[in-house]
């Protein structure tokens, strides 16, 4: 039986069914899913195996599936399966990344070359991106975490420190900065990489169905409860379980979460058994969960007992200077997602790009690198700049501002720079910089005309 997994998602029961048996006997491994989201619970960087999906499904349909795969790692190898006639939509699939797509109905023996192929060429991957950390070169953590900030560099040295732990880890920051991205890092450079990676959305859970969501019923326990279901946490056994903004969890339902946390143990709902849970809990909060505790909306003890490690992921406004960086790494993300060839990025560009603001942080840096690659202008059609025309007026007059202030220190001092960068707390550098950028010349200062 070969090691690695191959899941198959198929919205057809027969034909999941009939395909995952007749993998079996070739030899593999496999795990069905009738729906795509399922899917991505167990894909990570670490994932050794293969997905085949169907395009077209409910829901999430296999296009959608593939974009979120090639986000989470776009060297998963994804082999689509269209009907007859969707050959232009694999196609599509192809030049967006897929490895290989199969036109139903196929033939079982194809099917199995093609997912020899894609596991060979996943083990290279794997296998490189080992030994390139074992010569020690750039890890992956350094480029899913790119940045040169002390922040960041921080943040990479305290992730890789908890890693490997079975620590609970409580992750801060702000709306878009990438705490997702910072707990699938923890996950993956942990013992639980190749166990699933289940992600849970707090503010989105119905509030009636919340319980029944996490620790799963039996049937009866509710009407139109007509068969068992497991939960999410039972689902994440053996794995790594995301709270994302765990601020938004009911307070009734904090109580029963502790106890989860301190005996890992779950019961379900109309049962008086206990199920036992390894897994290791990551929760994320965009808010100051201290504050919320002392405005009662959130237990200290459920607090407390979270936040064993916390990891604090900087805004972009408090790693300016990595903006370059990482928004060329977003460029070449999106060309990689939407099959374009590289997209050259222009140095004022970069310049203007660094000189904003982000309130979305990460998130909207990326929309801006997506607009660019696909031809549009990555800066009018920003959401934040269209929704308020004032923003820009707000940034000339800052600018005007700091023009004035740096002009009126370099005529206090007759045209001396020293004393001018040291009282404005700036580096020599930084004052050459903002010199250039706002078309000042110290010689004409100091003889005040």
């Amino acid at each position: 039986m070969n090691e690695a997994k191959i899941l198959l998602v198929d919205d057809e029961e027969e034909l999941r069914r009939s395909t995952a048996q007749a993998l079996e006997l070739s030899g593999f491994e496999v795990e069905t899913f009738a729906h795509a989201e399922r899917v991505l619970e167990h894909v990570g960087y670490s994932f050794s195996g293969v997905v085949i999906s169907d395009i077209r499904m409910p829901g999430m349909d296999g296009m959608t599936l593939l974009q979120r795969i090639r986000e989470i790692d776009a060297e998963v190898p994804v082999i689509v399966v269209t009907g007859h006639g969707d050959v232009q939509l694999a196609v599509k699939a192809m030049r967006e990344g897929a490895y290989d797509f199969l036109e139903k109905p196929f033939n079982i023996q194809g099917l199995a070359g093609t997912i020899g192929r894609a596991l060979d060429r996943r083990g290279l991957v794997l296998e490189n991106r080992r030994l390139r950390a074992v010569a020690g070169k750039r890890d992956d953590v350094e480029a899913r975490l790119p940045g040169r900030t002390h922040a960041m560099v921080d943040l990479r040295y305290r992730l890789r420190a908890i890693g490997a732990s079975d620590a609970d880890t409580l992750i801060i920051g702000e709306t878009g900065v990438g705490k997702e991205v910072v707990a699938r890092a923890l996950h993956d450079i942990s013992a639980r990489a190749n166990r699933p990676f289940i992600a849970i959305n707090c503010a989105a859970l119905p509030e009636t169905l919340i319980e029944s969501e996490l620790f799963g019923h039996e049937a009866g326990a509710f009407p139109g409860a007509i068969r068992p279901r497991y939960g999410k946490f039972e689902h994440g056994r053996g794995g790594t379980i995301l709270l994302d903004e765990i601020g938004s969890m009911p307070i009734d339902l904090q109580a029963k979460f502790l106890r989860v946390l301190q005996e890992r143990v779950i019961t379900r709902l109309g049962s008086n058994e206990s199920v036992e849970l390894d897994v290791r809990f990551i929760a994320t909060s965009k808010v100051d969960l201290e504050a919320e505790v002392a405005s009662g909306r959130f237990r200290a003890d459920l607090f407390y007992r979270l936040n064993v490690a916390t990891l604090r992921v900087p805004s972009l406004a408090q790693r300016r200077i990595d903006i370059p960086l990482l928004f060329l790494q977003l460029v070449r993300e999106a060309a990689a997602r939407y099959g374009r060839d590289d997209v050259e990025v222009s140095p004022a560009l970069i310049s203007e790009l660094a000189e904003r603001d982000w309130p979305g942080n990460v998130r909207e840096l990326r929309n801006a690198a997506d607009r660019l690659v696909l031809g549009l202008d990555p800066i009018s059609e920003d959401p934040g700049a269209s929704a308020s025309p004032d923003a820009n007026r707000l940034s000339d007059k800052m600018a005007a501002f700091e023009k004035s202030v740096i002009a009126a220190a370099i005529a206090a001092h007759g045209g001396s720079l020293k004393p001018v960068y040291e009282s404005l707390g700036i580096s020599r550098k930084t004052l050459y910089e903002k010199m250039q950028k706002h078309s000042l010349d110290k010689h004409l200062l100091r003889d005040g005309t």
